[in-house]
């Protein structure tokens, strides 16, 4: 009996412990991974356009070949999101990247992500977004773009550090959460699923 009582309480144990793992905050390691890499990514963004912007003044037609027929840098300004959306609309566009930031912050803190890369993706999304909106917020609704992607006459539209750290994120994002999901049958929920004929 009292063998019976001691398994039982283990397992209550064991369950409290499951529970409370599963709604903490995410640990010292997450932090130390998240932070950083948002604080590297937004420098990294902001100085980049000042330096290219600042170099660029100083060159023919304010722009610079670095593989000619494919990448130069150039001088852009865009008042809209990406592709030009919404041009102008600045109010509306600080507004959607404010209620952004608050989204992925607060499913990093309260989101019980544990996979590290995914914990990186939302550091790089976070700092994509403060990026652009420091840009928004001080250079009165304009964007700074500088990288310019092209062939022949096709050109990509400019863009930065900042819009390349939102596309690798939610790439990322998208393709760890079809991998997981197409994982996250357990063997042991297979087997039942299909029994042996035997």
């Amino acid at each position: 009996m009292s063998h019976s009582r001691s398994d039982q309480e283990s397992e209550v144990s064991e369950y409290k412990a499951g529970v409370f793992q599963r709604h903490s905050l995410p640990d010292l390691r997450a932090h130390l991974l998240f932070w950083p890499i948002v604080i590297a990514g937004v420098g990294l963004d902001l100085w980049t356009k000042s330096a290219v912007f600042d170099w660029l003044i100083t060159k023919p037609q304010a722009q610079y070949h670095i593989i000619n027929g494919f990448l130069k840098f150039v001088m852009r300004e865009n008042s809209g999101a990406a592709f030009s959306i919404a041009r102008g609309q600045t109010l509306m566009l600080v507004s959607v990247s404010v209620v952004a930031l608050i989204a992925v912050t607060g499913l990093f803190l309260f989101g019980k992500i544990r996979s590290r890369l995914m914990q990186t993706a939302l550091a790089m999304f976070t700092a994509g977004i403060i990026g652009n909106l420091y840009d928004r917020i001080t250079n009165e609704g304009f964007v700074r773009d500088f990288i310019d992607v092209y062939y022949r006459g096709f050109h990509w539209p400019a863009f930065n550090v900042a819009d390349s750290m939102l596309c690798i994120s939610v790439g990322i994002l998208v393709i760890t959460s079809i991998t997981s999901g197409s994982s996250g049958k357990s063997p042991h929920r297979q087997k039942e699923e299909h029994p042996s004929p035997h």
